[in-house]
């Protein structure tokens, strides 16, 4: 699995599988579509340091006929642009979904106006190490205070210190590549 996905979740939090909170149904309808992903909070290792040199990414989010999620995503790699495709099988239970055979235990969002912004949660889990990360998706180049404000308070109570978040780097180059 590569691009945005796996590179996001990868800088994401390594924390014994914190448990987050569902707030309310979601329609997964209601999350499709295109996206910026903004914001980023992480606990990996060499998150502090390479924060202030991550890029925006961008996301396609679709709903298979099965009720998966499929991701297409672009983001900033080592060699210029990439882009991959993700399939994220729904859980029986809510509207959560994973993937574990590449090492996605739990994908779901926290909170969203359905609109413009979506708050989301991934848990992940490559060998004996979990990974969590919350990221703040938005339909805009720019999210809202109310977006970011509600960033900070779900990654702060998940645990996630002020330096342990980062607002990427406003360089659109490889979200605009899947984003109108």
């Amino acid at each position: 699995m590569g691009s945005l996905l796996l590179a996001v979740l990868l800088a994401s939090a390594s924390v014994p599988r914190a448990q987050a909170v569902w707030l309310g149904r979601l329609d997964p309808k209601q999350l499709l579509g295109p996206w910026y992903v903004l914001a980023v909070a992480s606990r990996e290792k060499s998150f502090a340091v390479e924060k202030d040199m991550k890029n925006v990414a961008g996301v396609v989010v679709t709903l298979t006929p099965e009720n998966n999620l499929r991701m297409l995503s672009s983001e900033q790699g080592l060699e210029g642009c990439s882009q991959s495709v993700t399939e994220l099988l729904k859980r029986n239970s809510g509207w959560v979904f994973e993937n574990p055979s590449i090492g996605v235990l739990e994908f779901r969002v926290l909170g969203t106006n359905f609109r413009d912004y979506a708050i989301v949660f991934t848990q992940l889990e490559f060998g004996d190490e979990p990974f969590n990360t919350v990221q703040l998706y938005s339909r805009t180049e720019t999210a809202s205070q109310e977006a970011m404000g509600l960033f900070t308070k779900w990654s702060r109570g998940l645990g996630f210190p002020s330096q342990q978040q980062a607002q990427l780097q406003k360089d659109l180059t490889c979200a605009r590549r899947i984003l109108p």
